[in-house]
């Protein structure tokens, strides 16, 4: 009689012999085969997507589009001059690229936007990618934070994204092509304790921008929206407080956030392969986007309690 352990050890053998013979092998080799020619071709693809297109950048950072007719956009003529010195001397030289091209205007200026948009157009004729980047950011109570506040923050964040989109759109439309990317938030997901205009104004980008696909596909035009989580970036020193005066402190979180460069990699990636809604976060805050869906209770009371844990830390 065959003991157990025998028979074990002839199943292994007739495993190894099947997955070794000459059918399993050629199929495995040709299924690698297969995925890295695919990851090959979406790289090229990828690359191609931005090569000689025309992209705008609203607060404009370096690390984006290689390759690309970059359009800087700012408020800082001076920060913007800096950026383009520097993009220049990064280039690599088997790589063809473009002078970057430099329009100065404020988000929060309606007026400002038209003739910048109508700037773009007569220079390039046409633009390719719009990518929303640039924002404020905010640190305060709603029980202390004036309205104006609030108004200063949705009209950097919502309202002037909003107005140059809808500016740029009609070019795109009649050339049915184009691309609109909005840099928005972990926070156009999820609201915590003492961001309330900066979350409102992210969640109001979210929706914006989701309506806007919905409407934009029949015309093949793509709408990308990227929720990133803490950056290394000076947002939180930038950021306004409850009466409108700067932050002007590094937090924490931000401070050990991601490189700025590892950031643009990202977005370049998922604007070339043209997906529609990526969360770039760590695993915590990528699981209370989930918990604040499937267990609304516990999110928030998880929320009233780093609320406390702050206004404790304020007080002392």
């Amino acid at each position: 009689m065959v003991s157990a352990a025998t028979r074990k050890s002839l199943l292994k053998v007739r495993v190894m012999d099947f997955i070794t013979s000459t059918a399993i092998l050629p199929l495995l080799f040709g299924c690698v085969g297969i995925f890295s020619l695919f990851k090959l071709l979406q790289h090229m693809r990828m690359k191609a997507y931005l090569r000689n297109a025309v992209v705008i950048i609203t607060g404009a950072t370096s690390g984006l589009g290689r390759g690309a007719k970059l359009v800087l956009c700012g408020r800082n003529r001076e920060a913007l001059e800096e950026l383009a010195r520097e993009l220049a001397a990064s280039r690599v030289t088997e790589v063809q690229t473009h002078k970057p091209y430099i329009v100065t205007f404020d988000l929060a200026d309606p007026g400002a936007i038209v003739a910048a948009t109508a700037e773009i157009l007569q220079c390039f004729g046409y633009v390719d990618v719009l990518i929303n980047n640039a924002g404020i950011s905010y640190r305060g109570a709603i029980i202390d934070t004036t309205t104006d506040v609030d108004k200063r923050v949705m009209e950097t964040n919502y309202f002037g994204p909003v107005a140059l989109t809808k500016a740029i759109l009609p070019s795109m439309i009649k050339r049915r092509h184009g691309h609109i990317v909005a840099i928005s938030s972990i926070q156009g997901k999820i609201s915590i304790p003492f961001r309330s205009a900066y979350a409102a104004s992210k969640h109001a980008t979210q929706a914006f921008f989701d309506c806007l696909r919905a409407e934009m596909e029949q015309y093949e035009i793509e709408v990308t929206v990227i929720s990133p989580g803490y950056i290394h970036t000076n947002l939180s020193l930038n950021a306004i407080t409850a009466d409108g005066s700067k932050y002007g402190v590094m937090d924490r979180t931000t401070a050990q956030g991601r490189r700025p460069m590892d950031v643009a990699r990202d977005v370049l990636a998922i604007v070339g392969k043209k997906k529609k809604d990526v969360i770039l976060a760590d695993l915590l805050p990528s699981l209370a986007i989930y918990l604040r869906t499937l267990a609304p209770g516990l999110f928030f009371s998880l929320m009233a309690s780093r609320a406390r844990k702050e206004q404790k830390s304020k007080n002392s």
